[in-house]
């Protein structure tokens, strides 16, 4: 690969700021009538985390829009990535919060991966863990790895799960 090739891939692999603030712009504008039709009073906030956008519905007053272990604010993201993907024409990799729920999921989920992981590593037996989303098991993975462990995804959507393995 030459040096213009390599720059060009660089390019191409980098976030475009714009469009990821473009798809923020259209989720939260969706999630805004999504609230309005269903008489629900919240703020919402736009941000971009590395290469993806994230709205947050913050303040929010009435209504559960998070469901039994998140499930009505994945299916709203769903919902509010199709939205953007008429508009734009492209995949979003948008994240949705709703009250705080994923911040909360990720600390509860990182502590859950290091105890799992000190516990693999003490008795040296494989444990599987629930069947969780991609966003979850990803967070799971990480921490499993910073205990200096390894963890590998098994199963089918949505029953996928993580196993966390003895080094």
């Amino acid at each position: 690969m030459t040096e213009a090739e390599a720059e060009k891939e660089t390019v191409k692999a980098a976030p475009d700021l714009a469009a990821l603030e473009q798809e923020g712009e259209i989720a939260a504008d969706y999630v805004e009538g999504l609230l309005d039709i269903a008489d629900i009073d919240g703020d919402i906030d736009m941000d971009v985390e590395g290469d993806r956008a994230v709205v947050s519905v913050v303040d929010i007053k009435g209504g559960d829009l998070v469901g039994a272990n998140g499930e009505v604010l994945e299916a709203i993201q769903e919902l509010t990535r199709l939205a953007v993907h008429r508009q734009t024409g492209e995949r979003s990799r948008l994240m949705l919060d709703i009250g705080g729920y994923r911040e909360r999921r990720r600390t509860e989920l990182r502590e859950l991966g290091t105890k799992i992981a000190e516990d693999v590593k003490r008795n040296g037996e494989p444990t599987s863990l629930q069947p969780m989303t991609p966003f979850e098991r990803k967070i799971v993975h990480d921490a499993v790895a910073a205990v200096g462990l390894r963890s590998e995804s098994e199963g089918e959507e949505p029953r996928r799960f993580v196993v966390v393995l003895p080094a």
